[in-house]
């Protein structure tokens, strides 16, 4: 592979991840950015708190 495609695909993959939607209830958030670099979790805040408190 050339680094061209690499960076191509790489660059697609770190859009995904950065886009700000909740994995659980599927709301575009602020928080959602800000949860997945502090705990690699994709959840914004309130569903953070939900699954802190009911971890089921």
């Amino acid at each position: 592979m050339t680094k061209f495609y690499k960076k191509k695909f790489l660059k697609k993959d770190l859009e995904n991840e950065l886009d700000g939607i909740c994995e659980e209830c599927q709301q575009i958030d602020e928080s959602v950015n800000q949860n997945l670099i502090l705990n690699g979790f994709k959840l914004c805040s309130s569903c953070s708190v939900s699954k802190t408190l009911f971890p089921v």
